[in-house]
């Protein structure tokens, strides 16, 4: 299977009509190419475990890139396996003695995918970030850059993808494991639109790729976790409800805490903006009374108790706050205007997940 993070079908479809993948052009008419809804909130951690797992968030516990836990009372990356409350498919086909290989792009996702693995040559997990770094010990591989001919690329680039392909196809055809998962990450997807001549481009390198493991034997499936929208206007401009600035006025400076599920490190991805907040309330506040407040503000489509959302979203009630705020479609949600932590968001986070 390969995921093409935040890979909405226009990508696809505007590279098809541009001639520029010609094998994907063949799969999706001789094979099966279905359209479904990805899971809430729609960024990397969350359907990458819904797609390992085979479950929704409030089954497997991964709500976001980032949470505040109550446990701790503190905010914090969502990446590591003790937050993970399913097991994945590659754990349990590694379990019963099937060779699995993983290779993520970037380090934040392959600790989770990899939960429950024991490496071996039979359980292989890495990731095209530190590729370099993969031990036998650590990864169940070693001298990855060399086994795959390709030096170590930058995590804001194209070529992180295409690693992460080179490196499935390395892994196919000197081990052939029963089980394989290649996830990419969308750093084109978040800095150029649909149809474009770099998105085309890059949907071209993939398409060569796919050939080459369909010419393997592989069965291939062919996937994205989340899609991708334009979140500033015609004039560059980035449309954004500044959420924490306007509890701040309401309630009071820092009374109430706006979690961004979206953060991770990669800050020029997405500037830690997307459309889906979680908002934490302080002790005696009218939650109906708030909720009314955000619901009202321009550019906010939906604001749900943290009960409710979890039921119409299939989320865990205990990692979303009290409240949670889904933005329009093109409009994104950010704490405070200082609070952005992307400096180049008129150019590489004009788009984000959501």
């Amino acid at each position: 299977m390969v995921c093409i993070d935040g890979s909405e079908p226009d990508y696809h479809e505007q590279a098809i009509a541009h001639g520029r993948m010609p094998y994907l052009e063949r799969l999706v008419a001789t094979g099966s190419a279905l359209t479904g809804d990805c899971a809430m909130p729609s960024f990397t951690n969350p359907n990458n475990l819904s797609i390992a797992t085979g479950r929704p968030p409030a089954v497997h516990g991964i709500s976001g890139n980032y949470f505040f836990d109550p446990e701790l009372g503190e905010e914090v990356m969502m990446n590591e396996p003790r937050f993970l409350r399913a097991p994945t498919i590659f754990a349990q086909f590694a379990e019963i003695g099937s060779s699995v290989a993983i290779v993520t792009a970037k380090d934040k996702l392959r600790r989770l995918l990899g939960a429950g693995l024991q490496p071996s040559e039979k359980a292989i997990c890495f990731s095209a970030e530190k590729a370099d770094q993969a031990t036998l010990a650590e990864n169940g591989i070693e001298d990855v850059l060399a086994k795959v001919g390709k030096p170590l690329p930058s995590v804001y680039s194209a070529d992180l993808s295409e690693f992460v392909l080179a490196a499935g196809v390395t892994v196919m055809e000197a081990q052939r494991p029963d089980l394989m998962y290649l996830s990419l990450t969308d750093y084109v997807q978040h800095k150029y639109a649909p149809g474009t001549p770099e998105a085309d481009d890059f949907y071209a390198m993939m398409d060569g790729y796919f050939a080459r493991l369909d010419e393997l034997g592989a069965v291939l499936v062919i996937t994205a976790d989340h899609g991708m929208n334009a979140k500033s206007d015609d004039a560059g401009k980035p449309t954004v409800v500044y959420l924490q600035e306007l509890l701040d006025d309401t309630l009071g400076h820092d009374a109430a805490r706006v979690i961004l599920p979206i953060t991770d490190p990669y800050t020029v991805h997405h500037g830690a903006l997307g459309s889906f907040a979680c908002v934490h309330l302080p002790d005696g506040v009218d939650h109906a009374a708030v909720a009314a407040a955000v619901a009202a503000t321009e550019g906010v489509a939906e604001v749900h108790p943290s009960a409710d959302a979890a039921v119409r979203y299939e989320l865990p009630a205990d990692r979303i706050g009290d409240l949670v705020v889904i933005a329009e479609r093109t409009v994104a949600l950010g704490t405070t205007p200082s609070g952005t932590t992307c400096p180049h968001w008129t150019g590489r986070c004009a788009r984000t997940a959501g």
